[in-house]
Order: C-alpha cells, then structure tokens, then sequence
C-alpha cells in the first residue's frame, strides 16, 4: 500500500530513513531490554540535537557499541572511550559517551533488582501503553507527569541524560504511549498493536 506524507506525522516527511523509522518502528510497543536500553542509550545522545541526526548514525552507534550489549558497555575502560571520541560517526561527546557507560551499570542492576528493565520501565504506565487521541502535532506534549516520575526514578537509580523530555521521546519512541495523530495510517495500527 502507497502511504503518502499527509497520511503520516508531520515530523517525518522530510526524509526516508525518518519515513521507514516512523512506519515500522515509532509506538510499536517494545518489551525486549535490550532493545529498549538502545533507545535510551539514542534518546540521551540525541540531546539537544535532532532526532534524525541520531538516526542516520544508529547502525554505526550499533557497530561501536557491541550491538548495546550492556554487560560489554559496562566495562569499557578510559582506552575505549578514547577511541569513540574520535569516531566521526558517532556524537563525539565527552559526557554522552560516559553517560552510555554509566547507563549500562544501572541498567544491569535494575534488571538484577527487577529480572528485566522492560518490567521496571513499564510499570510507569501499568504495563500498558497509553493511547493518546492527539489531532495534531501541536496537541503532543514534550513530556508529561509521568515522564517527570521516570526521570526522577531513573535519576535515582544512578541513570543520567534522562530528563522528563528525554523519557518522554523514549515512551513515544517505545511505544509506551501512542502519539501518532488521529490521522496518521499507524494510528490505529499502533493502538491494535497495545491491544493484543
């Protein structure tokens, strides 16, 4: 099936890698740790800069960061985060590299705490995604309260680069909650999906 633009959220026309991002993946509710210490590990990089950006350097993150194996992220050492610093392919930054570091080893104790993070992290919204009915972009919020309670649990939890907006685009992006419009062909795909 042909789906054109004005059938899709407006923050993905401008380029088909955000196109075939925001039709197979965005608000496809995600249970896998690993997928989902992936977006978190993105959403935090993405700071301050365009999710697209983080986008087109996804498969390269992958390749450098053993696929975001958290057990092997963990354990990177002064020399490897020399070496990501001066990858071209990544957001050479000093603090978001650490933080992935850093976000690995509380992630790996919430799963010891919890027996998965996808239990801990969906239980914020009572392990079902919330189904927005928003008209227009404008309607989508940039977080909410219950992304303020995330990022204060998981700031607590030892996590950094999780502020309220940041957790907000993680349960956007996860599915966690459904932010397609009204009039986007995944809308009702989405809320099926949460349904099943």
């Amino acid at each position: 099936m042909d789906i054109t633009d004005n059938q899709r959220c407006g923050w993905c026309h401008s380029d088909e890698l955000y196109r075939i991002y925001h039709d197979n993946e965005w608000g496809v509710p995600c249970r896998d740790d690993q997928t989902l210490f992936e977006f978190l590990i993105l959403e935090g990089a993405q700071a301050g800069l365009s999710w697209i950006t983080v986008l087109r350097k996804r498969e390269h993150y992958r390749e450098v960061f053993d696929q975001f194996d958290p057990v092997k992220i963990a354990a990177y050492g002064p020399e490897k985060v020399e070496e990501l610093l001066q990858d071209p392919g990544i957001i050479r930054n000093k603090l978001k590299v650490n933080s992935a570091i850093r976000n690995a080893k509380a992630f790996l104790k919430i799963q010891e705490k919890h027996g998965s993070f996808a239990e801990y992290i969906w239980s914020f919204v009572d392990g079902k995604p919330i189904q927005n009915n928003f008209e227009t972009l404008a309607d989508v919020p940039a977080s909410t309260e219950i992304s303020d309670r995330m990022s204060k649990a998981l700031k607590k939890d030892g996590f950094n680069f999780v502020g309220s907006t940041i957790c907000y685009a993680f349960m956007q992006a996860t599915g966690m909650v459904n932010d397609h419009i009204q009039s986007c062909h995944r809308y009702q795909a989405c809320k099926d999906l949460a349904e099943s």
